[in-house]
């Protein structure tokens, strides 16, 4: 492809708009904010160079100026939404494991607001202005963690692969059933009575007997807080010792 770059580029490190000439008339997040709008309205797929520049008022190839690659009007993208985190000062060297449990919730209602976040979500956003100031709180928050950073890190990634693998779920199973007669909810109650008749013959004893002792399903809400504060415990440590 013409003009494209011979080696790997962080749309950070470039300037606002390549070239000379006058003042750039957008900047980054007026085009964040309009790709963001309509992948909110209509879904990542409808994200296109030329539909962004037509929601700005601007020819597709002067958009190319400003944002060289549709994969870094993506990472513009996730680095708006980025920054819908509510990171409280106060939340930086106080209970690590309050904290943590408010920023992952924060993330799952994020993504909910955004559910295209689960399709383009990637480690290499990870360098984004938003992202970095994200992870700087985060550390912050886990300030009272007796662990190493590396530790405190792989907690962080843990904490929001939970969050996009519960939202993802979610949205699968609600994409499963759109334009049906019949909810999600009832199709997992057909799907469980043919579970319980396909182990009442003994065949899966273990199955059975986890399925006799589970307690009754909760919603989603409950069952991402459980996952949520079961991931958090494991990082607890033992009375005496550090990570």
């Amino acid at each position: 492809m013409a003009g494209r770059a011979a080696t790997p580029e962080v749309i950070w490190a470039r300037p606002e708009r390549a070239g000379r000439g006058p003042r750039p008339a957008y900047s980054r997040a007026d085009i964040a904010a309009a790709a963001v709008r309509i992948a909110d309205a209509d879904g990542i797929d409808a994200v296109s160079m030329r539909r962004v520049a037509g929601d700005l008022g601007c020819g597709t190839m002067s958009l190319y100026n400003y944002v060289p690659r549709k994969e870094d009007l993506y990472e513009l993208m996730v680095d708006a939404v980025s920054g819908e985190y509510e990171l409280s000062d106060e939340a930086v060297g106080a209970d690590w494991y309050a904290g943590m449990l408010g920023i992952g919730r924060q993330a799952r209602a994020i993504l909910h607001r955004h559910p295209w976040m689960v399709r383009v979500m990637s480690t290499v956003h990870g360098f984004s202005p938003n992202a970095l100031r994200y992870l700087e709180h985060c550390l912050g928050v886990l300030e009272t963690l007796d662990a190493p950073y590396g530790t405190k890190m792989e907690l962080i990634a843990m904490v929001n692969g939970t969050a996009l693998t519960s939202v993802a779920n979610e949205i699968a199973s609600a994409e499963r059933t759109r334009g049906l007669p019949w909810s999600a909810d009832q199709e997992q109650e057909v799907r469980l009575a043919y579970l319980t008749g396909q182990l009442a013959d003994g065949a899966y004893p273990r199955l059975a007997a986890m399925l006799t002792g589970a307690p009754p399903p909760g919603d989603a809400d409950e069952s991402f807080e459980r996952a949520l504060r079961r991931l958090l415990d494991s990082f607890r440590p033992e009375p005496g010792e550090g990570l």
